[in-house]
């Protein structure tokens, strides 16, 4: 049986323990075709032989930038591997720019674009990559070399023991991959995981994830590029669990119909997105069904695990599965057993109110640099806890610094930030990796994140305010899309918020006196609506201490986005370009 020591050696094992006949599975022209483990690794080795013919040698860096998640972003990234080159993904979404400056720092040789989109983006600046010889597409693209010719290249199997080799040759300790993380602010720091580096990670993580080999089926959709959807593949490869592979966020509804997947991953905002859909729906019902609706929400949000709340809850619970929650299932597919959600803080009713509809979402925590889980709830053994991130991996470290800052120490810490000592050295201290992020230890031993470290604030009057667990409580308002609160050295903190444009049209159809207007600016400037969202601002306040107490307000016009450069692609707020985006409004409010 295969020895897990590499990334490359996850395929490998799943052909002897699993063989599935669809182990990766596209939607190429409105049709799922399906990639068996034998063909993944036919193919893979068939890119590992094209590349040497290309002269690719041990320790070169080759790109691979991909809008959707796709079976061939993974016979690539096993094709690589194996020679002992390394893989430097990258995202879509990131300027062009951005792309020169991560194809430059990394050196990268070669690089593998999806489409035309990410092409255009890549040739506006291929002039300044000296380093870049070729570019390959996985869609047809005019003018671009078809990722086909590798394959094609490496269809003569003579080379093969040349591969062999260099297989042998890897170590586990051998760098793997160099991710850029996009960051909040500055230049993107290119984080060195290795090999072991993310197989332990996964072989840690695998444990705590109640899967079941053979039958199940996972939708991918977060960034592959991102190292939390990227372990998770690893996992699933590892489980033996057929992976599909979503088209895009806009057809995600669709596809969780076509696949009925039994598990998935999710960032909060998709959640929260979701939630409010449904929320939505049950709103406008009438009559008993309304009241039903309400009651089974509110039901959810007083949900304890491990039947807690007693007898007579379970009771109701039930019937609420059966009348209410068992319609949710529906939409996301019917088959849902799990939920697995990272990269920023959940809301802990999220948590409790999808565990109660039989959806469990199980909270973890981690970063780039620890490959990425540190943490993760876990639903079996009593490991589980709504408003944690779970228990810390048996296998990893951490320990609560004097100023609350988390530190990790395991074989999952990264090696370094490629090219930079100094930022290395200011990260990793006496072997303990310093997150930025501040937390606790509960009483049992739950993990418990109470804001990033680089993110709170102090007012003038020198109290701190930690901004996220604000804007966590006020985004539950459906008024509010998005909210950054702001107020660093300022005498109160304040609010920029980006209203939710769409719940306010219907608001405004059933409060026509209102007079809201259709633009965004005519929204936003409503006197009426600013008064409504005034007061689920005191709402959320309450719950908050005077110095914490957000005191004004400004709606800002534009949806917030990835691509707008307010969003960072893991959905976090850029806080820095938000801030000077709205310098205005900052004015207006601090004078």
């Amino acid at each position: 049986m295969t020895n897990i020591t590499r990334l490359f050696d996850f395929p490998y094992y799943q052909l002897e323990k699993h063989n599935l006949s669809d182990a990766l599975v596209t939607k190429y022209n409105n049709e799922w075709v399906k990639t068996s483990t034998k063909e993944y690794l036919e193919k893979a080795n068939a890119i590992s032989r094209g590349l040497l013919r290309l002269g690719v040698n041990k320790n070169d860096k080759i790109a691979i930038i991909s809008s959707t998640n796709r079976t061939e972003w993974h016979i690539t990234d096993i094709g690589i591997l194996q020679t002992g080159a390394q893989t430097v993904p990258m995202y879509p979404t990131i300027t062009s720019e951005d792309y020169e400056y991560i194809l430059n720092h990394s050196e990268s040789s070669y690089c593998f674009v999806s489409d035309q989109e990410v092409y255009d983006k890549l040739i506006a600046v291929k002039k300044n990559i000296p380093n870049l010889k070729e570019i390959f597409s996985y869609n047809s693209i005019k003018g671009c070399k078809n990722w086909q010719e590798i394959l094609e290249l490496g269809a003569d199997e003579s080379n093969q023991d040349v591969v062999e080799d260099r297989k042998n040759n890897v170590a586990t300790t051998d760098l793997a991959t160099i991710i850029y993380t996009s960051g909040t602010t500055g230049k993107p720091k290119g984080v060195m995981l290795t090999h072991q580096n993310i197989v332990s990670d996964v072989l840690m993580s695998a444990p705590r994830v109640p899967l079941r080999a053979g039958s199940t089926r996972a939708l991918s959709f977060l960034p592959i590029c991102h190292i939390f959807e990227r372990m998770l593949t690893y996992l699933y490869q590892y489980y033996g669990i057929s992976i599909y592979f979503a088209e895009s966020i806009e057809k995600i509804s669709d596809n969780l119909k076509e696949v009925h997947p039994h598990v998935m991953s999710v960032v909060p905002r998709l959640l929260e997105k979701v939630y409010d859909k449904i929320y939505a729906k049950g709103a406008d019902l009438t009559g008993v069904k309304k009241k039903l609706f309400f009651w089974a929400l509110e039901l959810g949000m007083n949900y304890k695990p491990y039947k807690e709340n007693g007898w007579f809850y379970e009771f109701q619970l039930k019937i609420a599965r059966k009348l209410i929650f068992s319609k949710w299932q529906e939409a996301l597919g019917g088959e849902l057993e799990l939920l697995v959600s990272g990269s920023a803080a959940l809301q802990p009713r999220l948590t409790k109110v999808f565990t109660a509809a039989g959806i469990p979402v199980m909270e973890g925590y981690g970063l780039t640099e620890t490959s990425p889980v540190i943490s993760v709830n876990d639903m079996r053994n009593k490991g589980f806890r709504a408003g944690t991130v779970g228990k810390v991996l048996d296998g990893v470290e951490v320990k609560i610094a004097a100023d609350g800052e988390i530190l990790c120490k395991g074989p999952n810490v990264m090696i370094g930030y490629y090219k930079d000592e100094e930022q290395t050295n200011e990260a990793i201290k006496k072997g303990y990796f310093h997150t930025g992020d501040i937390g606790e230890f509960d009483n049992e031993g739950f993990l418990k994140i109470t804001d990033r470290k680089k993110e709170m604030f102090k007012t003038s009057g020198g109290k701190y305010v930690a901004p996220q667990l604000l804007e966590n409580t006020f985004k539950q308002s459906r008024f509010i899309e998005q909210v950054m609160v702001i107020g660093d050295g300022e005498k109160m903190p304040a609010a920029f918020i980006q209203p939710s444009f769409d719940f306010i049209k219907e608001w405004g159809l059933k409060h026509p006196e209102a007079k809201l207007g259709t633009t965004n600016e005519a929204i936003i400037t409503n006197p009426t609506l600013i008064k409504r969202i005034q007061e689920e601002i005191e709402h959320y306040n309450e719950r908050f201490g005077s110095w914490e107490k957000v005191k004004r307000f400004e709606l800002t016009p534009d949806v917030w986005s990835i691509d707008g450069g307010h969003l960072t692609p893991t959905m976090k707020l850029k806080r820095k370009v938000i801030k000077e985006k709205y310098n205005d409004l900052y004015t207006k409010i601090y004078g």
